[in-house]
């Protein structure tokens, strides 16, 4: 069975700035499936693959089944980032196929992650008249629970484990009514496979 993420192999993006605060999204990058495919599965047992198809990139991540002799393949598609286009592509393409197997699929079991105004520097850009952030935020521990969703969850703000942000206990409820409803308005919020 493919293991859980461990804290420090989550990260912390900032997904929309408000006067109030912002709301976080986590997720993981490509060298850490790469890693759990090596410790699972050994690094001669997997292999990737990529191809253009109607002018998509997709991958296709396959698994040597020492019991049959055979591989068995999982494929998705990747999105473009904003820069290096190709190799966003391409590193999404195989995050995607990543989540097909099972790594990182608890990701989208994360709450709505809010950080109020009080705990983060929020920045007015007066030149695009837009809100922003740039503090870093990471994931310092992170829980789950029998079904391998999330279940406690505590992330701070700033080097060598700053000041505590937002958590969520074990056996406790993520977020208010409204955040919750709009948490699964939004399918988790977003996809947790960005690069």
């Amino acid at each position: 069975m493919i293991r859980l993420l461990r804290a420090d192999e989550i990260e912390c993006r900032v997904s929309i700035v408000k006067e109030r605060g912002l709301s976080l999204l986590l997720y993981k990058d490509a060298r850490v499936d790469q890693r759990i495919l090596d410790e699972t599965f050994g690094p001669f047992r997997w292999q990737r693959s990529h191809q253009c198809i109607d002018g998509n990139l997709y991958c296709t991540v396959s698994i040597y089944d020492k019991s049959t002799g055979v591989w068995i393949s999982k494929q998705d598609v990747g999105t473009t980032g904003y820069t290096e286009k190709e190799k966003s592509q391409a590193s999404d393409s195989f995050k995607r196929a990543c989540f097909n197997w099972g790594i990182g699929r608890e990701l989208y079991s994360a709450p709505f992650i809010w950080i109020p105004a009080g705990k983060a520097t929020i920045r007015h850009d007066k030149s695009k008249d837009r809100l922003y952030c740039n503090d870093h935020f990471s994931v310092q521990s992170i829980g789950y629970d029998e079904n391998r969703e999330i279940d406690a969850l505590t992330i701070v703000n700033g080097p060598d484990n700053g000041q505590i942000v937002y958590e969520l206990q074990a056996g406790k409820t993520a977020g208010t009514a409204k955040e919750k409803k709009q948490r699964d308005k939004k399918g988790r919020l977003a996809s947790p496979i960005r690069r």
